[in-house]
């Protein structure tokens, strides 16, 4: 359904979108690859259309919430544009529809804050006018591009404090398909947890959704039978803290701070902040200065990061790993050689490390992960 806007505190929400259009402009840009094209013409402001199309619901304390707030943010700064926005898109021909429902409605940018692949690309071929975003997207054309972060890096961050929390050394992951997202968050905080406990595991439970509740309180009452004592998962609710918390273990999550669900559990979380990103792609729309460009990766402290750490994580702990977070800020990569896969085969030899792009591609699990494909 389209989410209309509340009225909400007018003033408090036009300072907010401000200062995000001010950081914003100082945001780094990390390509995949370069796509020269010609920038697209000025629009003003009370004739422009932005349209927003999510992959889950606004309300899920997760993901989609955090693109929302993008929204609240751009709203804020563009008072006088209209936006659209739809909720729990399936990843389905429906969402074709939805992309091309939002060109009729007169839209000069979409915003895809999920992968679509063909069912957005061929919308966007059809509208070349429009420009068109996506989240976790792979491709770039005249009119698209994508943005998305490094959440390896994080999930790395996370597996180091993670590890010192664990008595057992006995780590879990509840995912929710096989895809590279999901390989590379898992894999990172296992390697992130075996630079502090070399015979550290992790098991991987994947229940097929991005957000299902009952099926991931599930997964994570599995892993805690199977003797898991640590839990990270990249889903978009609290299901897992919960669980975690009932019965006793930590838990470090996705997207938000999450900590009101299981205080006692919380380790911390993957925190999300689209803002300056999407305030920043809508000035330059308005303004005609948007051309689809590189893909932009959003960085550690810009766009990604972790969440201030649980109140039962010692301080010796969240500085342990805070050290690490500083020196992946500083320039250094974590994901250097010798890494092996699950089945002991070398992926990267001594010497060698994974960029971003191997990151964001991942496809095999790292040796001591159980779970996931290899």
């Amino acid at each position: 359904m389209l989410v209309a806007q509340g009225p909400g505190d007018r003033e408090d929400m036009v300072s907010l979108g401000r200062r995000t259009l001010l950081a914003a402009a100082a945001l780094p840009v990390l390509p995949r690859r370069v796509l020269a094209a010609a920038a697209f013409p000025a629009v003003a402001e009370r004739d422009a259309v932005i349209a927003f199309g999510h992959i889950g619901p606004i309300s899920d304390g997760g993901w989609t919430a955090t693109h929302h707030a993008a929204v609240l943010a751009a709203k804020a700064a563009f008072p006088a544009a209209k936006f659209l926005e739809v909720e729990s898109i399936p990843v389905s021909a429906d969402a074709t529809r939805t992309f091309r429902q939002f060109i009729e409605n007169g839209a000069n940018m979409v915003f895809a804050t999920s992968e679509y692949g063909d069912l957005l690309s061929g919308v966007a071929d059809d509208a070349p006018e429009v420009a068109f975003l996506e989240c976790n997207g792979h491709r770039t054309a005249d009119n698209e591009s994508w943005y998305y972060v490094q959440h390896w890096m994080v999930s790395y961050v996370l597996g180091v404090a993670s590890a010192r929390m664990s008595r057992s050394g006995r780590l879990g992951f509840v995912g929710s398909f096989p895809v590279a997202a999901v390989y590379g968050c898992a894999n990172a905080f296992l390697l992130g947890a075996r630079s502090v406990a070399p015979a550290a595991t992790c098991q991987v439970i994947l229940i097929n959704s991005w957000f299902d509740p009952q099926a991931a309180s599930q997964a994570a009452s599995a892993l805690i039978q199977n003797g898991v004592d640590m839990i990270y998962t990249n889903l978009d609710d609290a299901s897992v803290l919960q669980v975690a918390e009932r019965a006793g273990i930590k838990c470090a999550t996705w997207s938000t701070d999450m900590r009101r669900s299981g205080s006692n559990a919380y380790v911390s979380s993957l925190l999300l902040d689209w803002s300056p990103f999407v305030v920043g792609q809508v000035s330059r729309r308005l303004a005609g200065g948007w051309s689809a460009g590189p893909g932009t990766l959003l960085p550690v402290g810009h766009g990604v990061d972790r969440d201030r750490w649980g109140r039962t994580v010692p301080p010796d702990v969240g500085a342990m790993a805070d050290a690490v977070r500083t020196r992946i800020i500083g320039g250094w990569n974590p994901f250097a050689g010798e890494i092996r896969d699950a089945s002991g085969r070398i992926r990267v030899a001594r010497g060698q490390s994974m960029d971003d792009a191997a990151c964001d591609a991942w496809s095999w699990p790292v040796a001591g992960l159980t779970g996931l494909p290899a």
